[in-house]
């Protein structure tokens, strides 16, 4: 029974031993985390910084205008842009000019064939028959009643046979009138609206179709000058009228649509100055101005619409490009700014290295907004008065990659 009882005060004392375990010091998670940040400095020693040029200069702080940023994309100018149609029913017989071809106003684009030709020169015809033959019986009423005047003057015909011949004569003389406006109706139809002559070569030329002759083709022009944008039509193509063929566009001023967030409407206004910059371009900006606010918003999005319109003489702005919009809503703020050549992109983050100290520098990722004068605004990630390297800040990036694949 004493044996048993000893037992029982070991296992206890050894159990108690077990509760009382010392607290561990710094385990190896710690020093996995201090370790993480150490590998996010790139260190140079002293043969590196000799052999390489690094330019360090400490973050700009500047006032810069107050303003709206919006996401929107590049579209045609509507008043600069024209849809051509067809003025008749009709085939294509002809195509002029392809997409991207610069037309000038009144250059033809495409001709085609029509039975409207035919039947509008069989009116023309007409008309002119109808004109001469009048002109013929207008020369007899005049006769006619010059007669009857000479013989009332003789005594030999009546005051009512005289009012009789003038009548007729009046008649006539309305008639051709008449026969005159539809002559002039008929040749301005093929002349200016048609533009075609009143006679074509098919009355000339039986033998030869009167597709081969232009002059048996309607034309169809450019009503200004501009960009083809869309070609609706190859030869051979039935059009009806009022078909679209073409769109062309006048290019040297461009739209740009932005979608402005519902809390920036109260500052906005047609005829505010804007800034747009564009990814082909990104150290450009164009300026341009609000033209229009839409008077409603996307139910969705809840942003409302504003467009913008800008000079693109130089033609460097394309239809349908994604933009950034920058309104100047007035007044102005601070903001930091570093050399457009500190910012690295690194693993698809914008990145500038800061100098702790001579030969050790740290990445900082960053959040870009504007760009101004070889500058790039930092909006988040770099506290004021930090030292950036600008000139040779790739060679720090090549650095930081090379050691984390090294790691790997």
């Amino acid at each position: 029974m004493k044996w048993i009882a000893g037992s029982a005060v070991m296992l206890t004392l050894l159990l108690a031993g077990c509760a009382k375990a010392p607290a561990p010091g710094p385990g190896p998670e710690t020093k996995k985390r201090t370790g993480g940040e150490e590998t996010k400095l790139v260190e140079l020693d002293a043969a590196s910084m000799k052999e390489v040029t690094l330019k360090v200069s400490a973050a700009i702080q500047r006032s810069i205008p107050i303003t709206i940023r919006a996401s929107g994309r590049l579209a045609t100018n509507e008043n600069t842009t024209w849809r051509v149609g067809a003025i008749t029913d009709g085939r294509i017989v002809r195509v002029e000019v392809k997409v991207g071809d610069r037309v000038e106003k009144g250059q033809v684009l495409a001709r085609m064939h029509s039975h409207d030709i035919h039947e509008s020169r069989a009116l023309y015809r007409k008309s002119m028959g109808d004109f001469n033959r009048l002109q013929g019986s207008l020369g007899f009423a005049q006769k006619q009643r010059d007669r009857v005047r000479r013989l009332f003057e003789m005594k030999a015909a009546s005051q009512e046979q005289v009012e009789q011949a003038e009548n007729e004569l009046r008649t006539a003389q309305t008639a051709l009138d008449n026969a005159a406006i539809e002559v002039n109706r008929t040749r301005l139809h093929l002349v200016e609206f048609l533009q075609i002559p009143v006679e074509g070569s098919q009355e000339k030329e039986h033998e030869a179709s009167a597709e081969e002759h232009i002059e048996d083709l309607i034309p169809i022009r450019a009503p200004a000058s501009g960009i083809v944008l869309v070609r609706g039509i190859t030869p051979g193509a039935v059009v009806t009228a009022s078909s679209d063929l073409f769109t062309i566009c006048d290019l040297s001023t461009i739209w740009a649509i932005a979608a402005v967030q519902e809390e920036h409407l109260s500052r906005l206004h047609a005829g505010m100055a804007a800034h747009i910059q564009v990814q082909a371009y990104p150290e450009r900006s164009f300026a341009g101005r609000v033209v229009k606010i839409d008077e409603k918003l996307d139910a969705q999005t809840r942003t409302v619409s504003v467009r913008v319109e800008s000079d693109n003489r130089a033609g460097l702005l394309k239809p349908e490009m994604y933009a950034t919009v920058e309104l100047e809503a007035g007044g102005s703020e601070p903001a930091l700014f570093v050399p457009q050549v500190a910012v690295q992109d690194v693993n698809g983050q914008a990145t500038v290295f800061v100098e702790r100290q001579p030969g050790r520098y740290q990445p900082h990722p960053v959040e870009l907004g504007r760009t101004l004068e070889g500058l790039v605004q930092v909006l988040r990630g770099l506290p004021p008065g930090a030292r950036v390297v600008g000139e040779g800040s790739f060679i720090l990036k090549s650095q930081l990659l090379k050691s984390s694949l090294a790691e790997e």
